[in-house]
């Protein structure tokens, strides 16, 4: 069951992460993910100075607020001039730095350092169950991430022509009374949140890889929205099984072997993708080329 519960787990991230990293994609902010899930840092040790606690609900309520935080102050850089990549640079490290400064001065006595609060180990999450009325229902990760999940999917199913439109043609959509700003901070929202709900069991690594890298690869197979979001999180499910047993066989680390499992496939994809594809583009102008010659 051990394995079952890795591998769901790791499931869940991707469709968690991939559902939402299409529109991260598609608005050109894939590194979004890495600045939250960097930035929340401040968030968690405050809420822990707060409480008194590692509790997770507390820790997650500091780290989205946070991440929402990090969004509004990118956004507000970019609105002054600054480009999106400084922006997103100049937030998150220094965010980032101010929680490695509360961590060394706030909390040395305590079991809180920069790696149980943002590298976890995929592993452990079979031991780290929860239990109701005195019977284990399960790995706490797999409830939090799932009930992520089931918000992200109602939230972008329900508003899922708004979100289409504000990705592909904002302009369009103010101009037909959509509230832009607001499904933006929306969106980042839900990404605040499936990013802190996932990174404290998997990983940071994990975390940010499965945001981007499966959509980026169903980027290159698909002209469609909706079967960028199916493909996207096939490739994030089909990374994270094939991932674990790489990572059994080679005895290495398993969030890394998932996302070089889904680096592979992306190379693949931007190699051979019908449309996108290196080798099909050289051979679509070589078959010009002769024609033309001919």
């Amino acid at each position: 069951m051990n394995d079952f519960w890795i591998i769901l787990t790791a499931a869940l991230v991707a469709c968690s992460c991939s559902l939402l990293g299409c529109f991260l994609v598609l608005r050109k902010m894939a590194m979004i993910g890495d600045a939250i899930s960097h930035s929340v840092l401040p968030g968690i040790v405050i809420a822990f100075l707060l409480s008194g606690s590692r509790d997770s609900l507390f820790m997650m309520l500091g780290a989205s607020a946070l991440g929402l935080i990090t969004v509004f102050l990118i956004q507000l850089f970019q609105q002054s001039g600054v480009q999106s990549d400084a922006s997103i640079g100049v937030v998150f490290t220094a965010l980032f730095s101010v929680g490695v400064v509360l961590v060394s001065i706030y909390t040395r006595q305590v079991d809180l350092d920069l790696d149980c609060v943002l590298y976890g180990e995929i592993i452990r999450v079979p031991w780290d169950t929860l239990t109701f009325g005195g019977v284990d229902i399960g790995p706490k990760a797999v409830w939090a991430l799932g009930l992520v999940l089931l918000l992200s999917a109602a939230v972008i199913g329900l508003f899922y022509k708004q979100f289409k439109l504000c990705s592909f043609d904002p302009a369009l959509a103010a101009a037909v009374g959509i509230p832009v700003v607001l499904f933006h901070y929306v969106l980042m929202g839900l990404v605040s949140v499936t990013t802190v709900a996932s990174f404290e069991s998997v990983g940071a690594i994990l975390v940010v890889g499965m945001l981007v890298v499966p959509a980026a690869t169903a980027y290159l197979l698909t002209e469609r929205l909706g079967s960028m979001i199916g493909c996207s999180m096939a490739v994030g499910i089909v990374s994270a099984v094939a991932g674990y047993y790489a990572s059994m066989l080679l005895d290495a680390s398993i969030a890394g072997c998932m996302i070089s499992i889904a680096g592979v496939l992306f190379v693949l994809a931007l190699l051979f993708s019908p449309t996108h594809g290196v080798l099909w583009r050289k051979l679509r102008q070589r078959r010009s080329l002769s024609g033309k010659t001919a």
